[in-house]
Parts: structure tokens; sequence; C-alpha cells
């Protein structure tokens, strides 16, 4: 009995591990089911796959063999027209060594032509330098003779002012003087403002006139009036606010004058006397006459120019 239960324990047991290697094997099987159905559904999508990519690279051949029946056909029209091109460009190497070569002469011309033009503009230029310099030589020559012209014209001018101012100095001294009384050592200058002496217009500022009694008769001397009369080359008195009008006597002539100024002076035997004239206004360029009178005549006079 127990041996029984021991057999029935153990045929159980072995029914139950038959039973789980049967369902697991069966679970093997369907795995492997699920995994050769699943394989062959890729491999059917593989197949397809493949199939399709055989069908576009059959396309794509096609395509190819088309393109390269064109590419060798344009190949071998590309072939002549290399040759035509390096025909071409070995004629045009041909013409551009001639005309390189042309050119260098050319070049050798032109090099040649630019030296002598250079040379020629600086000819001219020269030239033009030259003829510049003779116009304003001919022009300075030319203001230059314009001015002796007009310096000529005004030394003739003023020689004929001073001739007529000496002549009628020399007619008066003649007539008006007295032999045995008059003056000697006449001087006349005109000063600055500063006392220096000067012979321009515009810096006169008065008169200076000195002179000279010697031997003066003893009926002459005494006190006596003195004037100083100053004209221009045609006796015209020069301006002055308040003039000095006088009458001398001469030999029993009289007559008028119209001093810049006058003194009261001792008459001497022998002395020394001088006039000073500020100018009230300035005297214009020319000739002027200076005299020293008396009631008796003319004492002397001179002349002085003023620029």
């Amino acid at each position: 009995m127990k041996t029984n239960t021991i057999l029935i324990a153990v045929l159980a047991i072995a029914l139950l591990a038959f039973g789980f290697c049967g369902w697991q094997i069966d679970q093997e099987r369907k795995q492997t089911i699920a995994d050769l159905t699943e394989r062959s559904t890729t491999a059917e999508t593989s197949l397809k796959e493949v199939q399709d990519l055989k069908v576009k690279l059959e396309s794509d051949l096609n395509d190819l063999q088309t393109k390269y029946s064109a590419l060798a056909s344009e190949n071998e029209a590309l072939q002549g027209s290399v040759e035509d091109a390096q025909k071409e460009i070995r004629r045009r190497k041909s013409a551009i060594y001639r005309l390189t070569k042309a050119s260098k002469e050319k070049d050798g011309e032109l090099t040649s032509l630019k030296e002598q033009l250079a040379g020629l503009i600086d000819a001219k230029t020269q030239l033009e330098a030259d003829i510049s310099s003779l116009q304003e030589e001919n022009a300075q020559l030319k203001e230059e003779n314009a001015k002796l012209a007009a310096d000529l014209a005004t030394t003739q001018e003023e020689r004929a002012a001073l001739a007529r101012l000496n002549e009628t100095m020399q007619a008066d001294i003649e007539n008006l003087t007295l032999k045995n009384f008059k003056a000697n050592g006449f001087t006349v200058e005109v000063e600055k403002k500063n006392g220096k002496p000067t012979t321009w217009k515009a810096f006169a500022k008065r008169v200076k006139v000195s002179f000279d009694l010697v031997g003066v008769p003893e009926k002459y001397q005494g006190v006596r009036k003195v004037y100083l009369t100053i004209t221009d080359d045609t006796g015209a008195p020069v301006k002055k606010e308040v003039p000095v009008s006088a009458t001398i006597s001469v030999n029993g002539q009289e007559q008028n004058i119209v001093a810049v100024s006058e003194q009261n002076v001792d008459i001497q035997e022998s002395q020394r006397l001088t006039f000073n004239h500020e100018l009230e206004e300035k005297l214009k360029a020319g000739f002027y006459r200076a005299s020293i009178y008396t009631d008796l005549g003319l004492l002397g006079a001179a002349s002085f120019r003023m620029r």
C-alpha cells in the first residue's frame, strides 16, 4: 500500500513534469512560429523592396545608357571642336607673335618719337620762357622809356621854369639891388620838423634863409625893416594866412611886395642874418625863389627846389 502510494506519487510527479515539458515545448513552438512568421513578413517586405530597387536600378541603368550614348556623340563632336580650337589657338599664337614683334618695333619707334617730342616740348618751353622774359624786358624797357620820356619832359619843364626864375631873379637883382648894399653868401634850406634838411615837399616844415652883409656903407646902416618873400616859378607868393604887404623904393621907383615875414634889423657894416619861416601849407613840387628886401630894394635872392 505504501509502495503504491509512492508509485502513484512518482507517477503524478512524472505526469506533472511531462505536462510542464509539453507546455514549455508548446510555448517554444508558438514563439518559433511567431518568429518565423515575423521573419517571413520581413523577408517578404525586403523582397518587395529589393524588387522595387531592381526596377529603379533598371530604370536608372536605361537613363545612364541614354546619357552615355548622348555623351559619346557629344564627345565625338567635341573632339572635332578641340582640334579646330587647337588649330585656332596655334593660328592666334602665331598672329600674337607677329603682332608682338611688330609692337616691339613700334615701341622702339614710339620711344624715339617720345624722346623727340620731349625734346621739342623742352625747346618749346624754353622758347616760351625766353619769349616771356623778352616780353617782360620789353615791358620794362617801355616803362623805363615812358619814365625817361616823362622825366625828360619834366626836366625840360623844370629847366624852363628854372630858367624863367633865374632870368627874373637876375633881372630883379640888376634892377632892384644897390651896388654897395646887397647880400653875399646867400643860402636857402628847407627843413623837416626835426630841423634836418629835406627836398621832399611832404616833409617840408620851414624855410631857412641865411645871408651875409659885408661892407655896408654907413648911410645904409641903422634899424631897417627887412622882408622875406617866397614865390614859385610863376612869381606867385606862397600862401600865408596873414601876409605882409610892403612898398620898396629903388632909384625913385616904388614896388609893392608880399612878404611872408619881416624883421626890424639893426644893419651893421658886416653881419650874418637868418630868417626862419614856418610853412602854413605844404609846398607843391617845383622851383621856388626866396628873396630878401629892405625899404631900399633887393638885398639878394636864391632859388630852391621841392620834389
